[in-house]
Parts: structure tokens; sequence; C-alpha cells
């Protein structure tokens, strides 16, 4: 179930609760008031939800008190823990708890085992966007959601008002993980941006003549991400290969030199560097990075 586009106001307005009513909260709150919703407010600093009391909310006194006002419950809090301390207090009995809180793929698991127990459904979401794109259907946000399958086909329409929504699975901590691992690439991509201006950085070189280059760049790689998966699911890394991994591991030893020679430390390059010359150490020179993928999953710390 994929829908990247925001949903024009349902003609019946579910009415909803919203537990938290920070940057991401408030923007929410104010996307599903905007689309005629009854929204509760409830935030553990009152004073950080009147502002939301004059554009139509409701501001309830706790948090079980916000609970009880709707059937739909939507948490967008700190952290996990935060949600537990919320609803400890609150009746989840016949509630539909959505849960748009940042978290791990485990602490997703948890919380949805907690909230059954509990006698509610419940539906984990990442939010793959910042307060400014909520609401705004040209923006590209959208949110991940995973677990009730049932919950989420019934509120689709509301959970779509304030952004695009892509449903991922039965799973409740495949949502998370989604969020987790497209911010961890974009982490990888940051620290590339971040190395490549550091190399231009005392030279003639104008940052805003080399930024349309560098974006550019970039995006004539991204297609490789698609290479990669499709490697990953053929179990084959060598076929169609045109720079293989002994290629690229030679060629790291310009890039740190260049570093040197600029005066720019190599310590974002490194690490991935020293995996690719492991791979290739370990006799798989002739493959792309998507071997790499696996050196990492086999190296990754059992519980």
């Amino acid at each position: 179930m994929t829908d990247n586009t925001l949903s024009p106001a349902p003609a019946s307005r579910t009415p909803l609760t919203l537990l938290g009513t920070g940057a991401m909260g408030t923007a929410l709150a104010r996307a599903w008031l905007a689309a005629g919703h009854r929204v509760t407010v409830w935030n553990r600093t009152p004073a950080r939800a009147e502002a939301l009391s004059a554009e139509g909310a409701v501001v309830a006194a706790s948090a079980a008190e916000a609970v009880a006002a709707s059937r739909l419950v939507v948490a967008c809090l700190l952290d996990d823990a935060s949600v537990g301390a919320a609803l400890e207090d609150a009746d989840l009995t016949g509630r539909d708890l959505v849960n748009l809180t940042t978290g791990t793929p485990e602490e997703g698991r948890s919380r949805a085992a907690w909230a059954e127990a509990r006698g509610a459904r419940f539906l984990d979401g990442g939010i793959m966007a910042v307060p400014p794109m909520i609401g705004d259907a040209e923006s590209g946000g959208y949110v991940f959601y995973s677990g009730s399958g049932a919950l989420f086909d019934e509120h689709r329409d509301t959970l779509a008002v304030p952004a695009g929504t892509r449903y991922v699975g039965e799973d409740p901590g495949f949502a998370a993980l989604h969020d987790v691992a497209l911010l961890s690439a974009m982490s990888g991509l940051f620290a590339g941006v971040t190395h490549a201006f550091a190399l231009i950085r005392r030279e003639d070189i104008a940052p805003k003549d080399f930024a349309p280059l560098l974006a550019s760049w970039l995006t004539a790689m991204t297609p490789s991400v698609h290479l990669t998966a499709e490697r990953l699911e053929s179990g084959d890394y060598t076929e169609g290969v045109v720079s293989n991994l002994a290629m690229q591991s030679a060629g790291n030893a310009t890039l740190l030199r260049t570093a040197g020679e600029q005066g720019v430390s190599a310590e974002l390059l490194t690490p991935y560097m020293d995996l690719m010359a492991r791979r290739v150490a370990d006799g798989h020179g002739d493959e792309d990075g998507a071997g790499m993928v696996d050196l990492l999953t086999r190296e990754a710390p059992k519980d």
C-alpha cells in the first residue's frame, strides 16, 4: 500500500487526539485542524499547547483525559520512554494508537506488544519530513507506517492529511527500520559532502560555484542503488561490474594523499575505505560494493 500524496479532508472527519506539541506535533495538529478535524491536544508543558487552542484545538489537562476524548490517538513525543510515561495512566481499551515518535525497530515492536496488551490496536510511524513540509502537498514529505493493517486501512485518509503515507508491513518495527535506513544513507551522503567542501575550502574556489557540480555528480551516482539492490537479490556481485572494488580501493590512496595535501582530515572517509580494503583482502576485488553489505552484516554484534 503506497500513497505519497496528501489526502483531501475526508467527508467524515475523524476526531483525534495528539500527544505532544513540539515543532512536529504542532505542525501535525495544524494540518488536521485546517482540514476540519476535531483535535484534542496534550503536552507535558501545557503552555506549549495553548497556541493551538486559538486555532480550534481542545487542550486536555492530562494525557489520560486526552486519550479518553478520541478513539484515534497519535503520539509525537521525545522518545519511546516518553510515550510509556505519558500513557501510563491512560485507558487504551478500544483505542487506535499511532506512534509517530522517533524510535528503533525493537522499540516499535515492544511498544506494539505493550499497546495490544492494554487493549489497543497499534501502528508505528517514521516521519520522512521536517515540520515546514507538513501539510504541504508539494513538499514530498511522507510517513512510513507499519503494524496493524486494519488500523491503517481504517484511518488512511486521516493519516494522509498532514503528509503522504507509505505502509510497509504488519511488522511494527518496519516503519522505524525504513526511517533509520534512509537517514543513515543521508548521514553518509552528508559526510561526503562535508569532506568535498573541506577540500576546496582554502582555495580560490567559490563554494557556490562548486555546489552545482557536486549536486549533479551525486545525482548521477544515485542510480547505483538499484544495481546494488539487484546484486544483493541475485547473489552475483560480479556481473556487469565496471569499476571493481580492487580498482576503487587502490584509488583511495589518491583521495587520501589529496586530503593530506589540502590539510583536511580523512576521518569521514577512512571507515568506508577500511571496509573496502578488508573485502578486497578477503578475495573479492572483482566485485562492486554490494558485498560490503554482507561484510557489515556478518560483523554486526550478536545479542
